[in-house]
Protein backbone atom coordinates (compact mmCIF):
# COMPACT_ATOMS: atom_id res chain seq x y z
CA UNK A 1 0.00 0.00 0.00
CA UNK A 2 1.66 3.61 -0.98
CA UNK A 3 1.99 5.64 1.80
CA UNK A 4 0.10 8.74 2.02
CA UNK A 5 2.30 11.67 2.01
CA UNK A 6 3.73 9.55 -1.46
CA UNK A 7 0.35 9.37 -2.68
CA UNK A 8 0.04 13.14 -1.96
CA UNK A 9 3.12 13.99 -4.24
CA UNK A 10 2.66 11.81 -6.75
CA UNK A 11 -1.27 13.04 -6.82
CA UNK A 12 0.44 16.74 -6.58
CA UNK A 13 3.34 16.19 -9.65
CA UNK A 14 0.08 14.58 -11.29
CA UNK A 15 -1.78 17.63 -11.40
CA UNK A 16 1.38 19.78 -12.18
CA UNK A 17 1.72 17.20 -15.26
CA UNK A 18 -1.59 18.30 -15.89
CA UNK A 19 -1.38 22.01 -15.93
CA UNK A 20 2.15 22.39 -17.68
CA UNK A 21 -0.05 20.24 -20.42
CA UNK A 22 -2.85 22.26 -20.65
CA UNK A 23 0.01 25.53 -20.58
CA UNK A 24 1.30 23.83 -23.51
CA UNK A 25 -1.36 23.24 -25.21
CA UNK A 26 -2.99 26.71 -24.52
CA UNK A 27 0.24 28.30 -26.06
CA UNK A 28 0.23 26.07 -29.11
CA UNK A 29 -3.60 27.25 -29.40
CA UNK A 30 -2.56 30.71 -29.43
CA UNK A 31 0.14 30.06 -31.66
CA UNK A 32 -1.04 28.85 -34.41
CA UNK A 33 -4.18 31.19 -34.45
CA UNK A 34 -1.83 34.31 -33.83
CA UNK A 35 0.31 33.19 -36.59
CA UNK A 36 0.12 30.87 -39.55
CA UNK A 37 -3.77 31.18 -39.28
CA UNK A 38 -4.04 35.13 -39.49
CA UNK A 39 -1.15 34.41 -42.13
CA UNK A 40 -2.87 31.80 -44.01
CA UNK A 41 -5.84 33.87 -43.83
CA UNK A 42 -4.26 37.47 -44.92
CA UNK A 43 -2.69 35.14 -47.81
CA UNK A 44 -6.38 34.48 -48.98
CA UNK A 45 -7.56 38.10 -48.81
CA UNK A 46 -4.39 39.10 -50.87
CA UNK A 47 -5.13 36.44 -53.72
CA UNK A 48 -8.72 38.02 -53.77
CA UNK A 49 -6.61 40.87 -54.64
CA UNK A 50 -4.90 39.22 -57.05
CA UNK A 51 -7.53 37.72 -58.82
CA UNK A 52 -9.43 41.13 -58.96
CA UNK A 53 -6.31 42.70 -60.57
CA UNK A 54 -5.94 40.53 -63.51
CA UNK A 55 -9.54 41.01 -63.90
CA UNK A 56 -9.23 44.36 -64.29
CA UNK A 57 -5.73 43.40 -66.34
CA UNK A 58 -3.70 44.97 -63.84
CA UNK A 59 -1.05 43.02 -64.12
CA UNK A 60 1.59 44.40 -62.68
CA UNK A 61 -0.40 44.70 -59.52
CA UNK A 62 -1.45 41.31 -59.68
CA UNK A 63 2.32 40.72 -59.84
CA UNK A 64 3.01 42.45 -56.94
CA UNK A 65 0.40 41.27 -54.98
CA UNK A 66 1.19 37.46 -55.43
CA UNK A 67 4.65 37.92 -54.87
CA UNK A 68 3.87 39.39 -51.50
CA UNK A 69 1.63 36.66 -50.92
CA UNK A 70 4.66 33.99 -52.00
CA UNK A 71 6.25 35.22 -49.13
CA UNK A 72 4.14 35.14 -46.59
CA UNK A 73 3.26 32.14 -47.38
CA UNK A 74 7.37 30.51 -47.11
CA UNK A 75 7.06 32.59 -43.98
CA UNK A 76 4.04 30.19 -42.43
CA UNK A 77 5.23 26.89 -43.78
CA UNK A 78 8.83 28.03 -41.95
CA UNK A 79 7.20 28.45 -38.48
CA UNK A 80 5.02 25.16 -38.71
CA UNK A 81 8.06 23.46 -39.66
CA UNK A 82 9.58 25.17 -36.77
CA UNK A 83 6.62 23.70 -34.64
CA UNK A 84 6.70 19.98 -35.79
CA UNK A 85 10.54 19.71 -35.32
CA UNK A 86 9.74 20.76 -31.94
CA UNK A 87 7.12 18.53 -30.81
CA UNK A 88 8.39 15.63 -32.74
CA UNK A 89 10.71 16.01 -35.30
CA UNK A 90 9.92 13.55 -38.44
CA UNK A 91 13.64 12.36 -37.95
CA UNK A 92 12.89 10.87 -34.52
CA UNK A 93 10.67 8.71 -36.35
CA UNK A 94 12.26 8.18 -39.42
CA UNK A 95 15.90 7.77 -38.14
CA UNK A 96 15.85 7.42 -34.70
CA UNK A 97 16.89 9.72 -30.94
CA UNK A 98 20.22 10.09 -31.94
CA UNK A 99 19.53 12.26 -35.61
CA UNK A 100 16.88 13.70 -33.57
CA UNK A 101 18.69 15.51 -30.08
CA UNK A 102 21.21 16.02 -32.62
CA UNK A 103 19.27 18.26 -34.76
CA UNK A 104 18.09 19.57 -31.57
CA UNK A 105 21.30 20.89 -30.27
CA UNK A 106 22.46 22.20 -33.63
CA UNK A 107 19.55 24.13 -33.87
CA UNK A 108 19.77 25.66 -30.23
CA UNK A 109 23.30 25.71 -30.47
CA UNK A 110 23.77 27.66 -33.63
CA UNK A 111 20.86 30.05 -32.37
CA UNK A 112 22.28 30.90 -28.97
CA UNK A 113 25.74 30.29 -29.37
CA UNK A 114 26.19 27.49 -26.83
CA UNK A 115 28.41 24.78 -27.34
CA UNK A 116 26.46 21.69 -26.75
CA UNK A 117 27.79 18.11 -26.82
CA UNK A 118 25.95 14.91 -27.98
CA UNK A 119 26.93 11.48 -26.98
CA UNK A 120 23.17 9.59 -27.00
CA UNK A 121 23.49 6.77 -29.26
CA UNK A 122 22.88 4.32 -26.54
CA UNK A 123 19.49 5.63 -26.20
CA UNK A 124 18.71 3.85 -29.82
CA UNK A 125 18.37 0.53 -27.58
CA UNK A 126 15.02 1.95 -25.86
CA UNK A 127 11.52 1.50 -27.33
CA UNK A 128 9.76 3.59 -29.53
CA UNK A 129 7.58 5.27 -27.24
CA UNK A 130 10.74 5.38 -24.23
CA UNK A 131 12.72 7.42 -27.28
CA UNK A 132 9.91 9.80 -28.24
CA UNK A 133 8.99 10.39 -24.00
CA UNK A 134 12.86 10.96 -23.35
CA UNK A 135 13.19 13.45 -26.46
CA UNK A 136 10.60 15.66 -25.16
CA UNK A 137 12.22 15.18 -21.58
CA UNK A 138 15.56 16.19 -23.27
CA UNK A 139 14.19 19.44 -25.39
CA UNK A 140 12.33 20.70 -22.23
CA UNK A 141 15.82 20.86 -20.31
CA UNK A 142 17.76 22.87 -22.87
CA UNK A 143 14.94 24.86 -23.14
CA UNK A 144 14.36 25.44 -19.18
CA UNK A 145 18.68 25.68 -19.18
CA UNK A 146 18.45 28.53 -21.93
CA UNK A 147 15.59 30.68 -20.79
CA UNK A 148 17.55 30.63 -17.12
CA UNK A 149 20.41 30.88 -17.60
CA UNK A 150 22.00 31.27 -19.99
CA UNK A 151 24.98 28.62 -20.66
CA UNK A 152 27.94 28.63 -22.27
CA UNK A 153 27.85 24.88 -22.63
CA UNK A 154 25.96 22.01 -22.16
CA UNK A 155 26.33 18.28 -22.37
CA UNK A 156 23.31 15.45 -23.12
CA UNK A 157 24.70 11.73 -22.45
CA UNK A 158 22.98 8.43 -22.19
CA UNK A 159 24.72 5.43 -21.43
CA UNK A 160 24.18 1.61 -19.50
CA UNK A 161 24.82 0.83 -16.54
CA UNK A 162 26.08 -2.87 -15.66
CA UNK A 163 22.77 -3.82 -14.40
CA UNK A 164 21.03 -2.49 -17.45
CA UNK A 165 19.49 0.55 -16.44
CA UNK A 166 19.54 3.54 -18.90
CA UNK A 167 20.90 6.76 -17.44
CA UNK A 168 20.95 10.13 -18.88
CA UNK A 169 22.63 13.08 -17.93
CA UNK A 170 22.17 16.39 -18.72
CA UNK A 171 24.49 19.47 -17.37
CA UNK A 172 25.39 22.76 -17.92
CA UNK A 173 26.98 25.98 -16.36
CA UNK A 174 24.61 28.15 -16.39
CA UNK A 175 23.06 29.73 -13.13
CA UNK A 176 20.97 27.28 -11.51
CA UNK A 177 17.95 29.68 -10.96
CA UNK A 178 15.09 27.25 -12.62
CA UNK A 179 12.05 26.77 -11.74
CA UNK A 180 11.21 24.36 -9.55
CA UNK A 181 8.14 23.55 -11.45
CA UNK A 182 9.68 22.49 -14.30
CA UNK A 183 11.91 19.74 -12.34
CA UNK A 184 8.68 18.56 -10.81
CA UNK A 185 7.18 18.17 -14.32
CA UNK A 186 10.08 16.47 -15.55
CA UNK A 187 10.06 14.06 -12.63
CA UNK A 188 6.51 13.30 -13.31
CA UNK A 189 7.54 12.39 -17.07
CA UNK A 190 10.05 10.07 -15.54
CA UNK A 191 7.72 8.13 -12.94
CA UNK A 192 5.30 7.73 -15.82
CA UNK A 193 8.35 6.08 -17.78
CA UNK A 194 9.46 3.91 -14.50
CA UNK A 195 12.14 5.94 -13.74
CA UNK A 196 13.72 8.52 -11.44
CA UNK A 197 14.75 12.12 -12.05
CA UNK A 198 17.48 14.13 -9.66
CA UNK A 199 18.60 17.51 -9.83
CA UNK A 200 22.07 18.81 -8.74
CA UNK A 201 22.81 22.30 -8.52
CA UNK A 202 25.75 22.50 -6.61
CA UNK A 203 27.81 23.60 -9.59
CA UNK A 204 25.89 24.43 -12.40
CA UNK A 205 22.48 22.30 -13.29
CA UNK A 206 22.87 18.55 -13.71
CA UNK A 207 19.76 16.79 -14.49
CA UNK A 208 19.97 12.55 -13.97
CA UNK A 209 17.11 10.60 -15.63
CA UNK A 210 17.85 6.77 -14.48
CA UNK A 211 15.40 4.84 -16.23
CA UNK A 212 15.11 0.62 -15.82
CA UNK A 213 16.52 -2.10 -18.37
CA UNK A 214 12.91 -2.61 -18.95
CA UNK A 215 12.64 0.42 -21.10
CA UNK A 216 14.97 -1.19 -23.52
CA UNK A 217 12.87 -2.19 -26.99
CA UNK A 218 12.33 -5.71 -27.84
Amino acid sequence: MTPPDEAAERARLAEQLITAEQDERRRLALFLHDGPVQTLAGIALMLDAVGHAIDDANLEAARSVLNEALERQRDAIRSLRDLSFSLEPVVLRDQGIEPAVRGLADEIGLAREIQIDVDVATAEQLGEKVQAALYQIIRESLDAAVRRGPPTKISVRVERAEDGRFITTIADDAAKERRRAVFDVLSERARTLGGRLTVDQSGGTTVVLDLPASAAGE
